[in-house]
């Protein structure tokens, strides 16, 4: 039995993008070898790359706008390092929405003077700051769009006389947004793009090459993009996974699709939250409320074993909230079909009936 996956990460794919990778890693294009076996630097992977490259951008609508699109390694946690060793020389702001935010704070203090102009920490981040200013002078101004971990997102956007970079790990490629507002976005294809090891950072490239500190060469976007994402050996086989994704997402209708079925699956289960009265959303303030994960509790504590049974007989996998939070969190990237949603709102409304 394929089973519900609601894990926040690694992410579930859609069937058609899984049985193509694992054709792949059989034999890749009927070549005889598998897509783990041959070289980085040939023509196919090269050609896959590029395609990669070149979908993610697509889908953003950033094509011939002065941005590259880049797939490195060390997900989203070097990213927190990267930014700050490209773009910080003075000071830079942060808006402090959860635990990789802080955690990108703690990162960008090595290299600068670091502003939070903003942060939900008191409140456990269960909402999203508002009504915050942000200092000119900058030299970028950094955010997190989804808080995988306590459920939040980000709908409103600030503007800035600085560059806006935004780690968008877990719900790139959700949402229909102005993408052209962000001078770099970076994003763990763990998520909404494939398996963990690589990750997408797309960077508008006048805001590189600013800043007096030497850069090491595997750290430098600029190196990077001098290479077309291959200065090292790539993570082959997540590209291809992301690549496929990105034709999968492309053939359903792009983003504005996605968008519309996301809306459905967020909207059938906080319904649902809201409703009965055996459960309770995490986030106070609705409008700040994840479409990628809804974290909620039970009102009471003697309904749990009943429930978990209910979870693992009907094949849900990955429900458990994360400790700081605990609970449960639904996540629903875009490989998430709203039918298993519906399996988990059919057994919160039957707990209510038994409860």
């Amino acid at each position: 039995m394929k089973m519900h996956n609601f894990s926040a990460g690694p992410c579930i794919l859609p069937q058609s993008v899984l049985e193509k990778a694992s054709d792949a890693v059989k034999d890749f294009n009927g070549s005889g070898l598998s897509l783990i076996e041959i070289s980085h630097r040939s023509k196919p992977f090269v050609d896959v790359m590029e395609n990669a490259r070149e979908l993610s951008l697509e889908h953003l609508g950033l094509q011939n706008q002065g941005y590259k699109a880049l797939f490195l390694q060390g997900g989203a946690s070097l990213e927190f390092l990267m930014v700050a060793y490209n773009l910080l020389e003075k000071k830079a702001g942060y808006l402090n929405t959860g635990t990789w935010a802080d955690k990108a704070i703690k990162e960008a203090k090595l290299f600068g003077d670091v502003d939070v102009v903003a942060s939900s920490k008191e409140s456990n981040f269960n909402y999203i700051p508002k009504d915050y200013t942000i200092p000119s002078g900058l030299d970028y101004f950094h955010c997190t769009s989804n808080n995988t971990i306590f459920g939040t997102q980000m709908n409103h956007f600030p503007e800035t006389d600085c560059p806006l970079v935004c780690d968008m790990s877990s719900d790139i490629f959700s949402r229909v947004l102005d993408f052209s507002k962000f001078d770099l976005i970076y994003a763990g294809a763990q998520k909404n793009m494939g398996p963990a090891g690589t990750t997408l950072i797309v960077v508008k490239e006048d805001i590189l090459g600013k800043v007096s500190r030497h850069i090491p060469s595997m750290l430098d976007y600029k190196e990077h993009i001098s290479k077309d994402s291959m200065f090292n050996t790539p993570a082959v086989f997540p590209v291809y996974v992301s690549m496929l994704t990105l034709e999968w997402l492309k053939e359903l209708g792009g983003v504005a699709k996605i968008e519309e079925i996301n809306n459905k699956k967020a909207a059938l289960l906080y319904t649902e939250i809201d409703r009965n009265p055996l459960f309770k959303g995490f986030v106070t303030n609705k409008e700040d409320r994840s479409k990628m994960n809804a974290t909620f509790n039970l009102t009471n504590d003697a309904h749990a074993e009943f429930f978990n049974l209910a979870l693992k007989e009907n094949g849900i996998n990955g429900l458990n909230g994360h400790r700081s939070v605990g609970g449960y969190r639904a996540s629903m990237y875009n490989g998430l079909f709203i039918e298993s949603v519906q399996v988990l709102v059919d057994i919160m409304q039957d707990l209510e009936k038994k409860g």
